[in-house]
């Protein structure tokens, strides 16, 4: 039987189905998060049907997860965002230890025991600098895509310091650096540094390995690397790293049909 896992994320809404006879992820979608959020989930598990090859009403369960769970009006249950995780990154990843997500509006540092069920995690959603809300600023500012962002992170010689804690002081030190004649480049990379220093502070009295890295913000270049050198560990990058959230959903399904 085939179940469905929606994550609605602050920034994007994710959709994966998974057999649960095979154990296999047969479908996914994603999209930008949209004002009408269970038309655009709709939308998307539509969709997901369709590549797999499937009618929606044979679909077993569907489960919800992340900030707009509750508005998912076709979902048979919801679950929080911090055990879906969890069960998706154990999928991905079976000997994980320490989950960061760094998403959209905040980030997470996620524990687990050696069975996978959560022991402990920490959270900031409270202040935008240590999430991709971040970068979006900070890419709107020096003139690129947030895509384009990562690429010239690599460019960069000096890194430059970042030290205000809070995005919107954050980008006045950045206009600053700007006309003092820093390259972007610097700029970029600093505050993939800053950002990477902000998720250690959070997580630095539980981090255990493997450390495997999830969420949007995992998939722009020189993001690992910085996250690394702010732990002083090795960090994972499991395959799927924005759809970990709708897997451990979609996998929760499946064990309650």
């Amino acid at each position: 039987m085939i179940c469905a896992g929606i994550d609605v994320g602050s920034r994007s809404t994710k959709v994966v189905l998974f057999d649960s006879e095979r154990r296999q992820i047969v479908g996914t979608e994603i999209a930008d998060q949209a004002i009408e959020q269970d038309r655009l989930a709709r939308r998307l598990f539509q969709r997901a049907c369709q590549g797999a090859g499937v009618e929606g009403a044979a679909i077993g369960r569907i489960v919800a997860t992340g900030y707009g769970r509750n508005v998912l009006g076709f979902a048979t249950s919801t679950v929080t965002e911090i055990t879906c995780h969890a069960i998706g990154v154990r999928y991905l990843a079976p000997q994980a230890q320490t989950i960061i997500e760094i998403g959209g509006q905040d980030s997470k540092a996620i524990v687990l025991e050696g069975d996978g069920r959560v022991r402990d995690f920490a959270m900031n959603d409270r202040c935008a600098a240590g999430s991709g809300r971040f970068l979006e600023v900070v890419a709107t500012r020096l003139g690129v895509g947030l895509a384009a962002l990562g690429e010239l992170s690599r460019e960069s010689r000096k890194p430059s310091v970042i030290s205000s804690v809070c995005v919107v002081f954050a980008e006045t030190e950045i206009i600053g650096l700007l006309a003092e004649g820093v390259a972007p480049a610097d700029i970029a990379a600093g505050v993939q540094n800053a950002i990477a220093q902000r998720v250690a502070a959070l997580s630095a009295r539980m981090i255990a390995e493997p450390v495997c890295f999830t969420g949007g913000v995992a998939l722009q270049a020189g993001m690992v690397r910085a996250l690394e050198t702010a732990l002083g560990r090795r960090v994972q990058l499991p395959s799927l790293p924005q759809y970990t959230g709708a897997l451990g959903a979609a996998i929760l399904a499946a064990r309650n049909t």
